[in-house]
């Protein structure tokens, strides 16, 4: 028998939609950032020549920087103010989930509840500028042969610094007024956006190169039917779940006896979500970045120790391949131990009478839901390593199949897509239990 929330999801319309107004302005509020998002990834950085830079460019687009343009929505191709995009916001907050979990002080502030939760987030966007510094300042020094003729390179230098850390920071409170006035995760939709906008292009350039000959017909249908499989696939990943039975006993309410009611206590196959790829992909563009910024005019790689890094971090490249697939694993099992605590929920259900069939309460059920918890994410960090890697395999054997068509793109517009549509569907749930209420004898309000 469907519970009640399941019958109203059924039932909701556009009239139920028509009638949600709240839902409406957050919608509108969320798509209205999303624009001006879009917009100021057009607006270029004081100082930069657009033609010495479109040069630069072209002779690195098919490495670290074409990857680095496609989480930016394609600002580093234009070197708009919000190329930077989000990563210096992202690797400050792994910094700080890593130190949470190393740091006893940082843990028991975690453990404080809003106030504490609020005062890691500060710590989080002071990392956040401290990052968009370095990584602005890095990116200063190496278009310093793209700057016009007769702007002083101090002068580039701050303008630019300053320009790509607003950008980076207003980006981060754009995310954050999406995440509580808007509809989804801002950080994620910010991100989900950049490789949207550009998506249809990458399909259009890589359909008409097989009628300017550069790529074979079938090949380009190959591609194109590979990534419909792989976003069948990573939605039937997505809603997989292991289900663990929770019996609740006999308990007597007041005057009443209440029967003994069965529940379910879901685990996704893959809980971590799209966290681990972006994290992984965040920190090996990281350095990656700087290295190709300090190449040579005529596109000649960096000697020493950067040369090394822009040899072995490449796309495609065996070590940058292998370094990806052991982060993702990584950053799988971290998250997951971050978003779900056995132990806390095992107490949980202890306190509410609650039971595992079979299992003995308290510790016993801590050790069980581990077990689950470990055997689903080894499945779900190996889907994430399979969907994030084979692209990239392939686009070492043809370096022309678009970034935007990898397997981190697809699975981050799938997965951001899910869990706005989820969150949508919450409000229109919400808002249909409210009229319920109004329109029940209770009169709560009418008292």
């Amino acid at each position: 028998m469907a519970s009640a929330t399941e019958q109203l999801a059924k039932n909701m319309s556009f009239e139920a939609f028509g009638k949600a107004k709240e839902l409406q302005q957050r919608i509108l509020f969320t798509l209205g950032i999303l624009v001006a998002y879009r917009l100021g990834t057009y607006l270029p950085i004081p100082g930069i020549d657009p033609a010495q830079f479109a040069i630069m460019f072209q002779q690195q687009q098919s490495g670290i920087l074409g990857n680095l343009n496609m989480f930016a929505g394609g600002a580093i191709e234009r070197m708009g103010i919000f190329a930077l995009n989000v990563m210096p916001y992202i690797s400050a907050s792994i910094i700080m989930q890593l130190m949470t979990t190393a740091s006893p002080s940082l843990e028991r502030l975690k453990k404080e509840g809003e106030t504490g939760r609020q005062q890691i987030n500060q710590y989080t966007r002071y990392l956040t500028v401290l990052f968009a510094l370095v990584q602005s300042f890095g990116i200063s020094q190496g278009l310093q042969e793209a700057r016009m003729d007769g702007m002083s390179s101090i002068f580039f230098t701050i303008s630019t610094v300053v320009t790509m850390t607003g950008g980076t920071l207003l980006l981060m409170w754009m995310g954050e007024q999406v995440t509580s006035r808007g509809v989804g995760n801002g950080i994620s939709l910010i991100i989900f956006a950049g490789i949207v906008a550009e998506l249809p292009r990458a399909i259009f350039n890589l359909v008409t190169s097989s009628y300017s000959g550069t790529m074979s017909f079938p090949f380009v249908a190959g591609i194109l039917l590979m990534a419909i499989a792989m976003i069948v696939f990573i939605v039937f990943i997505e809603r997989s779940q292991r289900r663990i039975l929770i019996q609740y006993p006999k308990r007597q309410q007041g005057n009443q006896m209440q029967q003994g009611q069965t529940s379910f206590l879901p685990l996704k196959l893959n809980t971590a979500g799209v966290i681990p790829p972006i994290f992984a992909s965040s920190l090996l563009l990281l350095p990656a970045t700087i290295a190709n910024f300090t190449m040579g005019a005529d596109g000649s790689a960096p000697a020493g120790i950067l040369g090394t890094v822009v040899a072995l971090l490449g796309p495609g490249q065996i070590g940058f391949i292998l370094l990806y697939a052991l982060m993702i694993i990584f950053f799988a099992f971290f998250y997951t131990s971050i978003v779900f605590n056995p132990e806390e929920t095992a107490d949980n259900l202890r306190k509410y009478g609650g039971f595992v069939p079979g299992i003995r309460p308290g510790k016993r059920t801590a050790e069980y839901l581990d077990f689950v918890l470990t055997r689903l994410t080894v499945i779900g960090a190996a889907y994430l390593t399979f969907i994030c890697l084979l692209p990239e395999i392939l686009r070492a054997q043809v370096p022309s199949i678009p970034f935007y068509l990898g397997g981190t793109s697809l699975l981050i517009v799938v997965s951001v897509t899910m869990d706005t549509v989820t969150q949508i569907q919450s409000h229109l749930v919400a808002h249909q239990y409210e009229g319920m209420i109004k329109k029940s004898r209770l009169g709560g309000k009418k008292r």
